[in-house]
């Protein structure tokens, strides 16, 4: 015989509570014989750092894009923390309470059922015992990142910092014993490289939901997990009892006092590390919220650098960054042509979180990618998964070396370049629109091959990135005598990485050009043309 749930464990998604109260004004107005017109909710008071703007849409709209961060291109990221620590991938703390998905049947194998062993039991396993975060940011920087991104906060909660809002859940109190994110900081400052800070939590309230259900078969049918313990609904969520179970969860919307938890959450994070970038996983969440936190950021960073901010927020939303206010960010994808305003590639050489079974991508698919997005007036921010250990397993430092081999030839024609009149030539970059440009479609990718041309421009010079090692002469069509992108002659090419000088030829056909026998890198190589 099953055992009955709680009411409270009938749902995974959740109704607004404001939702609820109108229901109940409704009610009460039908009992009179009327229904009167609601009031106006009262615009919710934010203490924001005082500076240049104002948490509205206008004023944001005032920002800039900073020139170092136009100038950086390549950025590194630690997505880490307890998920990580599992070593099995992707969003273990929502997974392992779906009865029959494979980290569920992990958790249960390794842990033990989720009625008693929880998320909350899994935290302390991870424990950072190998972490060296100046040692990690002296590789990075090597490989050329000129930024680098520590993870604060996933939507499990759980913050990589001295919470002052989660002081129970968070890595000086529990797991490593440590402010991770200032370690990051401190080795950043220390390399010079430019610190960011990734923040998931928003979603949180609805994501982790999973943890108050129950399972649908078994001995344990209708026993529920450990998250509807009151003792842990700082780490769980307190969810309300109608909770709507089975129905889509639209994270943009919560309960007026989760809105406010978050705001005070990120903006202590950001007081306390004032980060040079400030990635969320979304939008800007929650409106005014969300606005007055990106004006926080910019505020505090313009007080730091005598007026002018150089700060940048990043958002996944088109129309946030549609005038200043932000830079638009694609989650594992390409933008397609030469958006007008910078923006950013995220993604990561295998899974988000660490996962011992992943697949990574191959240093020349990095590579290409990296060219592709500068090519295209973007960033790549490339995630380095840590597992529990926080030390680089063997396979990427392969990869890491790969990159660190290529940029010391090549970086010269990515750093501070900017986009020239197209961003490349070949089968790819001329393919119907309607194959480029979308989130997530990097999985669409193939690596690209002698064909594909992209280029970059920094002032006078032209750089012209042939995709593969040519097997005859390199042909850079779009530099034909003929072209209307090319009204001048050519006076000169290098090779980059090779010392002699190159032959070469414009005529009709483009711009031709000997290569020498020995290639001076593994994947694109670079011409310098003026």
């Amino acid at each position: 015989m099953k055992i009955s749930r709680r009411k409270a464990l009938s749902v995974i998604a959740g109704a607004p509570a404001l939702l609820l109260a109108r229901k109940s004004l409704r009610a009460q107005a039908a009992t009179a014989g009327s229904v009167p017109a609601p009031a106006p909710a009262p615009r919710v008071q934010l203490e924001i750092a005082p500076g240049p703007f104002k948490g509205t849409r206008e004023s944001l709209r005032e920002w800039q894009v900073p020139e170092w961060y136009r100038d950086a291109k390549f950025g590194i990221w630690a997505h880490w923390g307890p998920q990580s620590g599992v070593e099995y991938g992707d969003w273990y703390a929502r997974n392992m309470y779906l009865q029959g998905n494979k980290q569920y049947e992990y958790h249960v194998k390794v842990y033990g059922h989720p009625t008693k062993v929880g998320y909350k039991d899994v935290i302390p396993t991870w424990k950072a015992a190998r972490f060296d975060p100046d040692h990690l940011l002296g590789l990075y920087k090597k490989a050329g990142a000129k930024y680098f991104c520590s993870m604060a906060v996933h939507h499990d909660g759980f913050d990589l910092w001295n919470s002052k809002y989660q002081p129970r859940w968070n890595a000086v109190a529990m797991g490593p014993k440590r402010d991770i994110v200032g370690a990051f900081k401190s080795a950043a400052e220390k390399h010079e490289l430019r610190f960011a800070v990734s923040e998931h939590l928003a979603p949180s309230y609805h994501w982790f939901s999973t943890s108050h259900m129950s399972d649908k078969t078994g001995p344990l049918a209708g026993v529920p997990y450990d998250g509807v313990d009151p003792a842990y609904a700082d780490l769980y969520h307190d969810l309300p009892k109608d909770y709507p179970y089975g129905q889509r969860v639209n994270d943009r919307q919560a309960p007026d006092p989760w809105k406010m938890h978050y705001f005070k959450r990120i903006k202590d994070l950001v007081d306390n590390y004032q980060p040079d970038l400030l990635y969320t996983d979304g939008d800007i969440f929650f409106e005014e919220y969300g606005l007055a936190l990106v004006a926080n950021l910019y505020n505090l960073d313009a007080k730091r650098h005598g007026g002018r901010c150089e700060a940048v927020y990043t958002s996944k939303l088109p129309s946030d960054c549609e005038t200043g206010t932000c830079v638009l960010d694609w989650e594992r994808g390409v933008a397609g042509a030469i958006p007008a305003n910078p923006w950013q590639t995220d993604t990561c050489i295998g899974d988000w979180h660490y996962n011992r079974e992943a697949r990574y991508k191959s240093p020349k698919n990095v590579i290409d990618l990296l060219v592709d997005i500068v090519s295209r007036n973007g960033n790549l921010m490339l995630n380095f998964p840590l597992p529990n250990s926080g030390e680089l397993d063997y396979e990427e430092m392969v990869i890491l070396n790969e990159i660190t081999k290529w940029m010391a030839i090549n970086s010269e024609a990515i750093y501070a370049t900017r986009p020239w009149k197209i961003f490349g030539d070949g089968p790819v970059a001329t393919a119907p629109p309607s194959s480029r440009g979308t989130r997530f479609n990097e999985a669409d990718r193939t690596d690209l091959t002698a064909e594909e041309v992209r280029f970059t421009t920094k002032g006078d010079t032209l750089y012209a990135f042939v995709m593969g090692w040519p097997e005859k002469p390199a042909l850079i069509k779009p530099l034909a005598t003929t072209s209307s992108l090319s009204p001048q002659k050519v006076k000169n090419v290098e090779l980059l990485g090779h010392k002699d000088k190159v032959s070469w030829t414009q005529d009709e056909r483009g711009l031709t050009v000997l290569l020498p026998e020995q290639k001076p890198c593994d994947y694109a190589i670079a011409l310098k043309i003026v």
